[in-house]
């Protein structure tokens, strides 16, 4: 996979990325960089914030995605480190499976918790900031499990992810036209939560595993002013699994 080149495209943007610290937020987190972001990074792994701010110029905050308080106080250091909030980038998952009747209602809470009101609450969090800002831009991380469930043992997940598309239509419809807010749906991508499934793409128009830098790309695209006439899209980075 080839480097991405700088552009420029978010100079002067004051962003929050969380799951910065690995997979997509981590790739999401070094193009941006690049692009021009200014960055506050959340995630629960503080050595691997400590190497992604130190790599980006960023700024780390350890979160608990699921907790409001932990939320509320991360978002509030964030915002008064970066001067303000234009963008927002949920990243933060957690995947779990197993079969339905195996599966207990502690487990299939937490995992809503984290995917689903993980990403509400960041975002309901981020408001007031995004609020006062022009072209402000939200980009929840869902999942092509959410579109077109297609394996078994995926209930939880696949319900918080079809959670997080049709939160952030309504958000979309809710924010308009001041903050625009919009979903990435990946496949199957090369972090550590595809161990155990990397050669599931035999139903993959494209037969191959994404590389998070591609995920990257799409999330850019909706974060930047290129997509400034797109709020309330659900994009499918899957390649060709669901065709959506």
């Amino acid at each position: 996979m080839n480097e991405p080149i700088a552009g420029g495209r978010l100079r002067g943007r004051r962003i929050i990325i969380t799951g910065a610290a690995s997979g997509i937020g981590k790739a999401t987190a070094s193009l941006f960089a690049l692009e021009g972001a200014r960055l506050a990074l959340l995630d629960r792994d503080a050595s691997g914030l400590e190497q992604m701010a130190q790599r980006t110029g960023g700024r780390g905050f350890q979160v608990d995605i699921a907790d409001e308080e932990s939320v509320a106080r991360a978002v509030e250091q964030a915002a008064e480190a970066l001067g303000g909030v234009d963008g927002l980038v949920n990243a933060s998952g957690i995947m779990r499976t197993g079969p339905m009747d195996e599966t207990p209602t502690d487990l299939w809470r937490q995992v809503l918790e984290v995917n689903l009101t993980g990403t509400y609450l960041m975002c309901r969090a981020c408001l007031p900031w995004l609020r006062k800002e022009g072209r402000a831009s939200i980009v929840n991380i869902a999942s092509a499990a959410g579109l077109l469930p297609n394996a078994p043992g995926l209930t939880a997940y696949a319900a918080s992810k079809g959670g997080v598309v049709n939160l952030t239509r309504a958000m979309a419809a809710e924010l308009a036209p001041s903050i625009r807010v919009n979903t990435v749906c990946p496949g199957m991508v090369d972090t550590p939560m595809a161990d155990g499934f990397r050669t599931n793409v035999g139903n993959y128009a494209l037969k191959r595993i994404a590389d998070p830098a591609e995920i990257a790309n799409v999330i850019l695209f909706l974060a930047s002013v290129d997509a400034s006439y797109v709020t309330g899209a659900t994009l499918a980075a899957d390649g060709g699994r669901s065709y959506h």
